[in-house]
């Protein structure tokens, strides 16, 4: 027959519990089981989300470990389900007595609605939509042409001043399908880098 468990033992595991339903609050409950006593097992629940009671059975997992002393103590971030229906990830841990055997376990429910609720509304608000519209927010892009086109020119064993034409009309392109044509006074800075017009470089984005 098992041991009573230490009554000092479950008021401590209640001050965790309560620290953690606290830290946790809103969507993570807490519930201390007694072990010993598996028909009204429960012995404290912090941030209630269950809607279960103190004295209530104890769970599944429970009937476990009082079975089997060999039973892992800490099982985390498994699938769970409340009674309504709502998701949940459980971490299970439990506690042994002096002796080896299960007397008490320590358990946390996450209520995954809240975060999938953020998940679907951050997945929204990151959507992009397809468009033909390219534009840079950078305040630094003079710099940033001028770094894409020496780049692209130290690739072809050249400066930027010195690209053949059918080098200058690929590398125009490219500065145009990456956007930098498109931002204020690109094809300025981008005419002034490879030292030729504003319409030369007009011409070559066609």
């Amino acid at each position: 027959m098992k041991k009573k468990p230490n009554k000092l033992l479950l008021r401590e595991l209640q001050t965790i519990a309560q620290g953690l339903g606290k830290t946790f609050a809103p969507f993570c409950e807490v519930v201390v089981h007694d072990l010993t006593h598996p028909k009204n097992a429960i012995f404290a629940i912090e941030n209630n989300l269950s809607g279960r009671r103190v004295g209530q059975p104890v769970t599944e997992l429970g009937l476990a470990r009082i079975g089997d002393p060999d039973y892992p103590a800490v099982i985390t971030n498994y699938a769970n389900q409340f009674a309504d229906g709502r998701k949940v990830k459980s971490t299970s841990i439990g506690i042994k007595d002096e002796s080896g055997e299960y007397v008490a376990a320590l358990c946390l429910n996450v209520d995954l609605t809240l975060f999938q609720g953020f998940q679907a509304a951050l997945a929204q608000f990151t959507r992009i939509e397809s468009s033909e519209i390219s534009e840079t927010l950078d305040a630094r892009h003079t710099d940033r042409i001028c770094e894409r086109v020496d780049e692209f020119a130290a690739t072809r064993a050249t400066s930027a001043r010195s690209l053949k034409p059918a080098d200058r009309r690929q590398l125009v392109q490219e500065l145009k399908k990456a956007g930098f044509l498109d931002i204020r006074r690109g094809m300025e800075i981008a005419a002034a880098h490879m030292g030729v017009s504003r319409a030369t470089v007009y011409s070559d984005a066609k």
